[in-house]
């Protein structure tokens, strides 16, 4: 590893001098990155030594000088990670090759020094003669937990394998994201004839035809694939054959044994990772995974998820006999496969509740539903405002700035909102930051949300999906995380809980999307000016339990084979990934033709690029959460001031600080039920 010093006109040399630490993305190139990549991971280990040389170890000489090492190996990782996520190119993809490894073995040469550890086990040891506050000692045992977990306890030889299967690990990761994004752009359907899209508005074939020209095929449209299974316009296209092929096309995604192929990255992933669990006694990789989780252990959470199933799958067994007859009833004799379910349920939808959400997006314009209705509730609730900074350079021309005020018109923080799709990014939508907040260094944060809308053409007003409007409200539940955040140190702030906790703020800010205050305040025909009607608002309500079956099954599906992937034994071979996924959903008693897991195993970039191994079932798990505190704002009288302070104060800004189950029972006066959950899904009686 290079251990040059940095230049100093490297823009990631020193600490932004830019309002809020935003990275200075105008001076930043493609060539600054590897040099602060290695002059970063440099530095750190310095900073390590100095730690280890510091006399009989203290909370501040150790704990805290952990918390302050990396600054500027954190700087660059931050800006790298979000730009290769939402704009990569070749050249950054060759980058991330070459630095996932190093990244892996540099955390493994801090995680695994077993002089560092022991610093940390003799304060955690003396932790009750330390006079720390609960923060402080919170912090301690996060470290502690850190370092086990990582297996600085393992012997040296154990040490040294570990090592070795988190470099690969770390290179079959990267891969598997290149070749995923890769295979997602390959895949795109070119249409031909404007006839074959029927059924679609006028915005979403301007959509494909401008999708189209972007890749020089001036004369057709093109329909690009997402990351799940699926498509959100199988909906609205009245060819069923264009349906069938968009449904292929979107299961094949790191499948089609070509360049693209997942299927040997991801085999050999598992089988390391169950190797790796081995190293610390564990059964599985699910099982190690789960130490550090609220669930604890895999048989908790099957138990939970044994719970939903059953009912889950009866129910969409009896959705989908309501769609044969839909079928029937419209003069069709053909037998209900996967790419009609989304187009006969929007027409049972609107039959039986009198509701089309294809027909709603007029009403949904993205620069509407973001001020008066993201921020707006974000306002209302939280006390928080929001100027648009176009002043500000971001890591692109799409991505947009917005300054955040408090109530009392301090500073909070930076809100970059990324809407559109493209082919540099990768599929889906999340948020991350770009400045962790913390009081230590004085920092407010910068957080990012990333969205795949597609983009109209220059001119057009964006006008979202009903699907596009939850993700926009719940990826503000996870900005809010980053933005509300008030705690002390780094390690614990914003969205740094457990896996299967950090879901639940972003599930809860999806209440407000149709919340009267709210809904009323931005959902305008964007020509006519027409308020969306209360009625339609009443009967979407109505609905909300309308084809949970598919939703849960479908969702079930995926988290099973998570689980199923991560279960395996060390020395269990898996030569075919088709029949291993259909094994483990049939064992669970979830196979049902016309419902496809939301995500095969080789575009499942959830479990395999990214932190949710073992643990997509996180999503369901928080949601308990979720709906018992939905229950709780409605008790209360819901959409007020005072009861978002009680979440904010209780919950949302202390950030990991204190242990999640904890910080839930201090926000809600108890644990958790699932009950509501239930009866949100349509799974009880």
């Amino acid at each position: 590893m290079s251990t040059q010093p940095l230049d100093p006109a490297n823009p990631f040399a020193q600490r932004s001098t830019l309002e809020y630490e935003l990275p200075p993305f105008a001076e930043i190139t493609d060539a600054h990155y590897l040099p602060a990549f290695y002059a970063g991971m440099a530095e750190q280990l310095r900073e390590v030594d100095a730690i280890l040389a510091s006399g009989a170890p203290s909370f501040e000489n150790t704990i805290v000088a952990l918390e302050k090492s990396g600054q500027l190996l954190n700087r660059v990782a931050l800006v790298f990670f979000n730009k290769s996520a939402s704009d990569t190119s070749d050249f950054l993809d060759e980058i991330e090759a070459e630095i996932a490894p190093k990244l892996a073995a540099h955390s493994d040469a801090i995680k695994l020094n077993p002089e560092l550890f022991a610093r940390i086990v003799e304060l955690r040891d003396a932790a009750p003669t330390l006079n720390l506050n609960s923060e402080d000692a919170w912090l301690l045992e996060r470290y502690y937990r850190d370092f086990h977990f990582a297996g600085a306890h393992l012997s040296q030889a154990q040490r040294e394998e570990l090592k070795a299967i988190n470099e690969e690990l770390s290179v079959l990761e990267a891969a598997f994201s290149r070749q995923t994004l890769a295979d997602t752009n390959d895949l795109a359907i070119v249409v031909d004839d404007l006839a074959d899209l029927d059924g679609l508005t006028e915005n979403e074939i301007a959509t494909a035809k401008s999708a189209a020209v972007s890749r020089g095929l001036a004369d057709k449209w093109l329909i690009t694939m997402v990351n799940f299974t699926g498509h959100p316009l199988l909906a609205s296209l009245t060819n069923r054959e264009l349906r069938e092929k968009i449904m292929k096309a979107s299961i094949l995604k790191g499948a089609r044994g070509n360049e693209h192929d997942n299927k040997a990255t991801l085999a050999a992933m598992a089988k390391l990772r169950a190797r790796r669990a081995t190293l610390f006694g564990a059964k599985n990789h699910a099982e190690y995974v789960l130490w550090e989780r609220n669930a604890g252990t895999p048989a908790k959470v099957h138990e939970m998820m044994r719970k939903i199933a059953a009912p889950a799958v009866a129910n969409a067994k009896r959705e989908g006999a309501d769609l044969q007859a839909a079928i029937a009833a419209a003069g069709e004799d053909f037998e209900l496969a996967s790419w009609d379910w989304a187009y006969y349920a929007e027409k049972l939808r609107k039959a039986r509740y009198d509701v089309d959400t294809s027909a709603l997006a007029p009403y949904f314009e993205l620069e509407r539903v973001l001020k008066d209705g993201v921020f707006f509730a974000a306002n209302k609730l939280f006390g928080l405002s929001f100027v648009e900074r176009p002043d500000l350079v971001t890591y692109h021309p799409e991505a947009r700035a917005f300054e955040v005020f408090g109530e009392d018109g301090q500073k909070v923080g930076l809100f970059i909102g990324d809407f559109y799709t493209r082919d540099s990014k990768r599929g889906g939508a999340w948020m991350n930051n770009l400045v962790d907040q913390n009081f230590l260094l004085g920092q407010l944060p910068v957080v990012c949300n990333n969205l795949n809308i597609p983009k109209p053409p220059a001119g057009e007003p964006t006008l979202i999906s009903f699907d596009f409007l939850r993700t926009l409200f719940h990826e503000f539940g996870h900005a809010l995380h980053g933005l509300l955040s008030q705690v002390k140190y780094p390690r614990v702030s914003g969205t740094n809980v457990e896996r299967d906790f950090v879901e639940f703020p972003s599930q809860v800010n999806e209440m407000w999307m149709l919340w009267p205050e709210v809904v009323n305040n931005y959902a305008y025909h964007y020509q006519t000016g027409e308020k969306l009607p209360q009625a339609i608002i009443d009967r979407i309500e109505s609905a909300s339990a309308f084809n949970e079956g598919f939703l849960t099954t479908s969702y079930m599906q995926a988290a099973i084979l998570d689980l199923a992937w991560h279960e395996i034994t060390a020395d269990q071979e898996i030569d075919d990934v088709e029949a291993f996924e259909a094994a483990a959903i049939e064992a669970y008693g979830l196979s049902y033709a016309p419902v496809p897991t939301r995500y095969r195993t080789t575009y499942f970039s959830h479990i395999f690029a990214g932190g949710y191994s073992a643990g997509y079932y996180g999503y369901i798990w928080s949601e308990v959460f979720d709906a018992d505190t939905v229950g709780w704002f409605k008790e209360n009288g819901g959409f007020k001031r005072e009861l978002g302070k009680h979440f904010s104060d209780q919950l949302l800004s202390r950030g990991g600080s204190i242990e999640s189950m904890e910080m839930y029972r201090n926000f809600r006066g108890r644990d958790a039920v699932i009950e509501p959950l239930l009866l949100r899904r349509g799974l009880l009686g």
